[in-house]
């Protein structure tokens, strides 16, 4: 049986290029919606990180993590825009637009 590691990681590699999912939204469709904190966990710590593309899952607002583990906020948001994420005015990601639909 896969750990919870392994399905959010699983679920993770089929966001497609351009597009994004929560960290609710990951928690929802491994099993427990309320993990959505495991998930975050889960990808601080991805061991893959050419083949997980953690920078995909952004907050329920579409903030990007200000932590994020490969150099910083800034990283994160220059690799969304590098698949053609656009960002609302105050620096959101606009859901409406790049919210992954699975």
């Amino acid at each position: 049986m896969a750990s919870t590691f392994d399905r959010i990681y699983d679920i993770v590699r089929q966001i497609p290029r351009g597009k994004v999912a929560t960290y609710g939204q990951i928690a929802a469709m491994a099993g427990n919606p309320r993990l959505s904190r495991v998930v975050g966990y889960a990808l601080h710590v991805n061991p893959d990180p050419e083949g997980i593309p953690c920078f995909r899952v952004v907050n329920r607002e579409g903030r990007v993590s200000p932590a994020f583990a490969f150099g910083g906020e800034n990283m994160q948001i220059r690799l969304l825009e590098e698949e053609g994420v656009a960002f609302k005015s105050e620096g959101y990601v606009d859901l409406e637009k790049h919210l992954w639909r699975a």
